[in-house]
């Protein structure tokens, strides 16, 4: 980070400030004694640098072959006598020498991937041999057969081990066991908090199957030391939510009750349940499957009378920690994109800014890449290969290395007794100093299981649930799961009043997150889900892979299981497997080979195959899977996604005016302010591009979708206004909703907030004046002229001259 310049560099004086535990080698042709004996330097500048090494470094000649090649040395002998002064170098400073491979591939055949590699960088010299592979200890001791055999041996064998067996044995890059940072008291005051919130809930005698579920979480929590963990998750929740803005939770966080209780996640992972608000009285339901909280009757309290809440997803809590409950939680929180940064600085006044890291990425060349690489090469080299050689050039380097980067939202944190120094390097992400932003320099996966990692991702959802808040004042955690004209739109268009043939679907999910999309569209027309169990399923089989295609709809569609039979999510493996008698640890681990694609080992398929209870298709189905979603995390998203539905139906105007705000980036006035007529004209145009179409044509496709609904149910545009139109916010009127300036396509974010603070003092007196007061360019007038912004203003003559 201090003295990066191409590449990481070190100042020798800092290096011999920390020389207590290096072994440090004098390194190839590029190092200082090699480059002092080929520039002959003197003796006395020769011995310092000798003696500041521990071992001296010779290399193969072919590796410096290119040093005659390009007239450094006069050949072979010269390359041989270089080597036979850095030995002779060694015996009289009493420094073992040697030879080293400088190995930047492992077989002959593969400096091929090199040479494709090297050329992608633009190196002139990327196609001469280095023969830079692993050789054998016969190859090196041939290698420098012209030292003699003795010399041979030591510089090969002798002293190679010799200086091994000086590194400790038990060095390793980072520890084995994972270091949280820590919180005095963090573990009573979870226990306090979970049970504290349990009896605010169920009351003070709290059921047996609350009492049972919390007592085994908190051992697993507080007995592995990760009460910490979840008291920061807390924290961060609590704040977001103070300042204003929902967070939901991702990943399998959803199953554990402690984390409900300790407001975390809003997933309660319970069987399905009624539950009094008032006298808490609880009242568990023993037929429950196939059914969330939310499907429940309505119900009165036998007790008070009063109208029960319905609670629970039916999730076991072994998903998020494992069967012996020890695996690390990962506690992944969406915020939205607006707090995000906030969520990160808080991070950072808890532990302090020299203990919370981004997380570091590597990235790697991807296939198509290096299917690009390999071509060029080809054919700059005029060679003819066929299909399968491009294929396998292109495999070989698939996977290399090409930079690195940040993960979006994950932060490693320290605890406060250690430094970031004994878990990984840091550095600027892409060595970009400009970012202002470190990284660990290790991956972030290495390291995982050994620090905090903390997902703050940020979200859309969160900022249009307060957008929508603010709009019509209602409270989105108090919007009812089991609205029925909200649940109508996952499977027809009924409550929304429309026509399929005006919007080009059956269903109303359109512009409802995670719902919205024509591939889970059509996964709604497939199975016309009537439930929120259903719902869950239906985002459990959209983000697997293999999951629904080729898998749960062919199923679906034969008739040979239902959507509620299916594999939709990795905790229905667990839960069908338990119900069918197999032994917990195996269905467990069943569930956890399954989900991260591995399949089914022999030794389980066998198993299942003997229980005649288990179903030959779930079977395949499991064989089929490459990743499966945690049903937490589809519970968690289908809340969000259901709340914003609601507003959908009964919120129309603000539902719109928000969806356009989030997505201002992709919305096209010019177009749209033109009709239903041409939106549907524009739509069939991209639709007959198919897999042609540009991302920015397919995003405009969402964006277009919406807008047409939008005027179908009667709602309109209002003409964007110079005075009256938002920077970047689109508004509700009395006569329809009003887009902002950046609406405008041209009329970027500065522009528009330079008009905008213009006017605040005053109106234009004309097109001249609006230039000038609001440093905007022509190309800016043009475009607000265009679209007849600016049709009442003057024109003047200076507008001619700039």
């Amino acid at each position: 980070m201090d003295y990066f310049y191409r590449h990481p560099r070190i100042p020798k004086s800092l290096l011999k400030s920390f020389r207590e535990g290096l072994i440090l080698g004098t390194g190839c042709q590029a190092g200082e004694l090699y480059q002092s004996l080929l520039h002959f330097s003197s003796p006395e500048y020769i011995k310092r640098i000798v003696e500041f090494y521990d071992f001296l470094e010779i290399q193969p000649l072919q590796n410096n072959a290119f040093l005659v090649q390009n007239g450094m040395v006069s050949g072979k002998e010269a390359l041989e006598k270089l080597n036979l002064q850095i030995y002779k170098l060694g015996k009289k400073f009493n420094k073992p020498v040697a030879l080293t491979g400088d190995v930047h591939f492992l077989n002959p055949e593969d400096e091929i991937y090199r040479k494709v590699l090297l050329k992608s960088q633009g190196y002139e010299d990327a196609d001469k041999d280095s023969c830079l592979y692993l050789k054998t200890t016969e190859d090196m001791l041939k290698e420098c057969e012209y030292l003699g055999k003795e010399a041979a041996f030591e510089v090969v064998v002798a002293n190679t081990n010799k200086i091994a067996d000086e590194i400790e044995d038990d060095i390793k890059p980072v520890p084995d066991e994972l270091y949280p940072p820590k919180i005095e008291g963090a573990e009573q005051e979870i226990i306090n908090m979970t049970y504290k919130r349990a009896k605010e809930l169920y009351g003070d005698n709290l059921p047996d199957i609350v009492q049972k579920r919390i007592e085994r979480e908190l051992n697993s929590i507080v007995n592995h030391g990760y009460s910490v963990i979840y008291l920061i998750a807390h924290k961060l929740v609590k704040k977001s939510m103070e300042d204003g803005y929902l967070v939901g939770s991702r990943g399998s966080v959803g199953s554990s009750l402690v984390a409900t209780m300790c407001g975390i996640t809003e997933v309660n992972p319970l069987p399905p349940h009624y539950l009094c608000p008032e006298c808490k009285n609880a009242i568990f339901i023993q037929e429950n499957e196939g059914i969330v909280g939310p499907d429940l009757p309505d119900k009165s309290c036998p007790v008070c009378g009063k109208p029960m809440k319905k609670e629970g997803f039916n999730i076991p809590f072994e998903v998020f920690m494992g069967f012996e409950g020890d695996k690390v939680p990962d506690i992944d929180l969406n915020f939205s994109g607006e707090y995000q940064a906030k969520a990160h600085k808080f991070t950072e006044e808890l532990f302090g800014r020299h203990h919370v890291f981004r997380a570091g990425t590597i990235s790697t060349i991807a296939e198509k890449t290096a299917f690009g690489f390999v071509k060029s090469y080809l054919e700059e080299k005029r060679i003819n290969a066929p299909a399968c050689e491009i294929k396998r050039l292109a495999s070989g380097i698939t996977g290399v290395k090409r930079t690195t980067g940040q993960h979006p939202g994950g932060l490693m944190v320290v605890p406060r007794d250690m430094e970031i120094y004994d878990f990984s390097p840091v550095q600027y992400p892409a060595d970009d100093k400009e970012s202002g932003v470190i990284t660990t320099h290790f991956d972030y996966h290495s390291i995982s299981s050994r620090l905090l990692k903390l997902d703050l991702l940020g979200h859309d959802d969160p900022t249009v649930i307060k957008m929508l808040e603010e709009e019509t004042g209602i409270d989105a955690r108090k919007i009812p799961l089991d609205d029925r004209d909200t649940m109508e739109i996952f499977s027809s268009l009924k409550s929304l009043k429309l026509e399929p043939e005006s919007v080009g679907t059956t269903v109303g999910t359109i512009g409802v997150p995670e719902f919205g999309t024509r591939f889970v569209r059509q996964m709604l027309e497939d199975t016309r889900p009537s439930t929120f169990a259903e719902l869950v399923r239906i985002s459990g089989l959209s983000h697997g892979t293999d999951v629904w295609l080729n898998n749960a709809q062919d199923l679906i569609k034969s008739k040979t299981a239902t959507l509620k039979d299916v594999i939709a999510t990795r905790d229905d493996i667990m839960i069908y497997l338990l119900n069918q008698g197999i032994e917990p640890k195996i269905a467990f681990t069943i569930m956890e080979n399954v989900r991260k694609g591995k399949g089914l080992k022999t030794e389980f398929e066998e198993i299942l195959a003997k229980n005649k209870n288990i179903a030959p298709w779930f079977v395949e189905s499991c064989k089929r899977i490459k990743y499966l979603f945690p049903k937490a995390h589809a519970v968690a998203y289908v809340i969000m996604a259901f709340r914003i539905a609601y507003f959908k139906v009964h919120y129309p105007e603000a539902f719109y005016a928000t969806y356009f705000t989030v997505r201002a980036d992709d919305f096209d006035a010019e177009l749209i302010l033109q009709g239903p007529k041409k939106i549907r004209e524009t739509i069939s145009e991209i639709e007959k591009k198919e897999k042609d179409a540009s991302a920015k044509e397919k995003n405009l496709l969402t964006i277009l979708e919406v807008a047409n609904e939008m005027y179908m149910r009667g709602i309109q545009f209002v003409p964007i206004d110079l005075y009256k139109s938002d920077v970047k916010r689109f508004k509700i009127t009395d006569n329809g909703i009003l887009p902002p300036l950046t609406a405008l396509q041209g009329l970027g974010l500065t522009a528009a907030q330079s008009i905008a603070e213009e006017r605040a003092k005053g109106r234009f007196t004309s097109i001249e004046d609006l230039r000038q007061r609001a440093r905007i360019t022509k190309n800016v007038i043009q475009i607000l002229k265009q679209n007849g912004i600016i049709s009442n203003l003057q024109e003047t003559n200076q507008l001619c001259l700039f």
